[in-house]
Protein backbone atom coordinates (compact mmCIF):
# COMPACT_ATOMS: atom_id res chain seq x y z
CA UNK A 1 0.00 0.00 0.00
CA UNK A 2 1.24 3.47 -0.86
CA UNK A 3 1.44 5.93 2.00
CA UNK A 4 0.04 9.46 1.72
CA UNK A 5 3.41 11.19 1.39
CA UNK A 6 4.40 9.00 -1.57
CA UNK A 7 1.08 9.69 -3.27
CA UNK A 8 1.46 13.46 -2.76
CA UNK A 9 5.03 13.30 -4.05
CA UNK A 10 3.92 11.42 -7.17
CA UNK A 11 1.11 13.91 -7.80
CA UNK A 12 3.48 16.83 -7.34
CA UNK A 13 6.04 15.33 -9.72
CA UNK A 14 3.37 14.66 -12.35
CA UNK A 15 2.17 18.25 -12.01
CA UNK A 16 5.72 19.53 -12.51
CA UNK A 17 6.25 17.33 -15.57
CA UNK A 18 2.95 18.53 -17.04
CA UNK A 19 3.86 22.15 -16.39
CA UNK A 20 7.30 21.58 -17.89
CA UNK A 21 5.91 20.09 -21.08
CA UNK A 22 3.40 22.95 -21.43
CA UNK A 23 6.04 25.65 -20.96
CA UNK A 24 8.64 23.75 -22.98
CA UNK A 25 6.21 23.20 -25.83
CA UNK A 26 5.33 26.90 -25.96
CA UNK A 27 9.03 27.80 -25.88
CA UNK A 28 9.93 25.37 -28.67
CA UNK A 29 7.00 26.49 -30.83
CA UNK A 30 8.37 30.05 -30.77
CA UNK A 31 11.10 28.82 -33.09
CA UNK A 32 8.88 26.77 -35.43
CA UNK A 33 7.41 28.72 -38.34
CA UNK A 34 3.65 28.14 -38.61
CA UNK A 35 3.41 26.80 -42.12
CA UNK A 36 0.22 25.22 -43.46
CA UNK A 37 1.77 21.81 -42.82
CA UNK A 38 2.47 22.58 -39.15
CA UNK A 39 -1.05 23.97 -38.67
CA UNK A 40 -2.58 20.82 -40.20
CA UNK A 41 -0.43 18.68 -37.88
CA UNK A 42 -1.54 20.62 -34.80
CA UNK A 43 -5.21 20.42 -35.80
CA UNK A 44 -4.97 16.67 -36.46
CA UNK A 45 -3.15 16.13 -33.18
CA UNK A 46 -6.02 17.47 -31.09
CA UNK A 47 -8.50 15.24 -32.95
CA UNK A 48 -6.23 12.24 -32.45
CA UNK A 49 -6.00 12.82 -28.71
CA UNK A 50 -9.78 13.19 -28.44
CA UNK A 51 -10.33 10.01 -30.49
CA UNK A 52 -7.90 8.09 -28.26
CA UNK A 53 -9.72 9.23 -25.14
CA UNK A 54 -13.13 8.27 -26.55
CA UNK A 55 -11.96 4.87 -27.80
CA UNK A 56 -10.43 4.05 -24.41
CA UNK A 57 -13.61 5.23 -22.69
CA UNK A 58 -15.79 2.99 -24.87
CA UNK A 59 -13.45 -0.02 -24.66
CA UNK A 60 -13.46 0.03 -20.86
CA UNK A 61 -17.06 1.11 -20.47
CA UNK A 62 -20.38 -0.63 -20.59
CA UNK A 63 -23.41 -0.40 -22.84
CA UNK A 64 -24.21 3.00 -21.28
CA UNK A 65 -20.97 4.55 -22.51
CA UNK A 66 -21.29 2.92 -25.92
CA UNK A 67 -24.84 4.28 -26.26
CA UNK A 68 -23.75 7.77 -25.25
CA UNK A 69 -20.92 7.81 -27.79
CA UNK A 70 -23.21 6.39 -30.51
CA UNK A 71 -25.76 9.15 -29.87
CA UNK A 72 -22.99 11.76 -29.96
CA UNK A 73 -21.81 10.43 -33.33
CA UNK A 74 -25.36 10.44 -34.73
CA UNK A 75 -26.00 14.00 -33.55
CA UNK A 76 -22.66 15.14 -34.93
CA UNK A 77 -23.40 13.60 -38.32
CA UNK A 78 -26.95 14.96 -38.37
CA UNK A 79 -26.42 18.56 -37.30
CA UNK A 80 -22.61 18.97 -37.17
CA UNK A 81 -22.58 20.61 -33.77
CA UNK A 82 -20.06 19.30 -31.24
CA UNK A 83 -21.83 21.15 -28.42
CA UNK A 84 -25.18 19.47 -29.14
CA UNK A 85 -23.43 16.13 -29.62
CA UNK A 86 -21.88 16.41 -26.15
CA UNK A 87 -25.19 17.52 -24.63
CA UNK A 88 -27.00 14.57 -26.23
CA UNK A 89 -24.33 12.12 -25.03
CA UNK A 90 -24.49 13.48 -21.48
CA UNK A 91 -28.28 13.26 -21.54
CA UNK A 92 -28.16 9.63 -22.64
CA UNK A 93 -25.54 8.67 -20.05
CA UNK A 94 -27.30 10.63 -17.29
CA UNK A 95 -30.72 9.27 -18.22
CA UNK A 96 -29.37 5.75 -18.33
CA UNK A 97 -27.84 6.14 -14.86
CA UNK A 98 -31.02 7.65 -13.48
CA UNK A 99 -33.21 4.87 -14.88
CA UNK A 100 -30.80 2.09 -13.92
CA UNK A 101 -30.56 3.37 -10.37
Amino acid sequence: MVDASSAYLAIGLMALVTLGTRIGGAYVMRFVPLSARVERFLEAMSSSVLAAIVVTFVARGSLRELSAVAVAILVMVAIRSPVWAMIAAMAVAGGWSMLAG
